[in-house]
């Protein structure tokens, strides 16, 4: 049998950990469903197995014995490309949203790991203000924040949206001197963000899931070892949601 297209964003690659957590079981189930059959699947190069999207929501269907779920990871709006959206999206942003679907991370509880991350990162950089943010189609949701009061934004007010179409970390030395953020509510509300510097969190499949990111009222620039902190933070940050997804 053909080794199916890995990169078809129509019908997202899952891994074995993400199928489990849509089923709703243990990833052991999960595997022996994969091994059996039951689930089809095929093998990586190295070794691990891959199912569709498609295969999970047709077992899904199949167990509660009714025609395939209106709602769910596909078809949730929030998991969908939005209609000419407000910020810039990346070329996988259907397949990036997928992943964040069924990574579970949105609307999760908070973990001490990145409670701890964002307080490093508000240490080596000297910004007041850092959060783990993941983006769906609509939100940008808040795993982790330190000195931010706000759980979420909307996703069209979201620095992160500019970060993640790019490999390099961005760096807004002066938000309310940049057309692209100027009459930002972030900027322009009680906030008051002026300088932002953000580095993608990307899953094991190459998708950009948020961002480590830190904020400051003050307009300002973070030099050669600030930024190598925060992208050495950023990193560990990516690992761990890998772990998880």
């Amino acid at each position: 049998m053909p080794t199916p297209r890995i990169d078809d964003s129509d019908d997202p690659v899952l891994t074995t950990a993400a199928a489990a957590r849509l089923l709703g079981v243990a990833v052991s189930t999960t595997q022996l469903w994969l091994e059996s059959g039951a689930l089809p699947s095929w093998k990586t190069p190295g070794g691990h197995r891959r199912v569709r999207l498609s295969a999970v929501t047709r077992l899904l269907s199949a167990k509660a014995g009714q025609a395939p779920p209106r709602a769910g990871p596909a078809t949730d709006p929030e998991f969908r490309p939005g209609h000419a959206p407000g910020h810039p999206v990346p070329p996988d942003e259907k397949a990036r949203l997928a992943a964040v679907a069924a990574s579970g991370l949105v609307d999760s509880a908070p973990e001490p790991v990145f409670d701890r991350l964002t307080w490093l990162a508000t240490q080596v950089t000297d910004c007041p203000m850092a959060l783990v943010t993941v983006l769906t189609s609509r939100r940008q949701w808040f795993k982790a924040r330190t000195g931010v009061d706000l759980a979420e934004t909307p996703r069209d007010w979201a620095f992160c949206s500019h970060a993640i179409v790019q490999e390099e970390p961005l760096m807004v030395e002066d938000a309310s001197r940049d057309a692209r953020f100027a009459a930002n509510p972030l900027v322009t509300g009680p906030l008051r963000v002026r300088f932002y510097a953000g580095v993608p969190l990307v899953d094991a499949g190459g998708h950009a899931l948020g961002t480590l990111c830190v904020l400051d009222r003050e307009p300002r620039r973070l030099r050669a070892r600030e930024i190598k902190a925060l992208q050495e933070l950023a990193a560990i940050a990516a690992e761990e949601l890998r772990r998880r997804t």
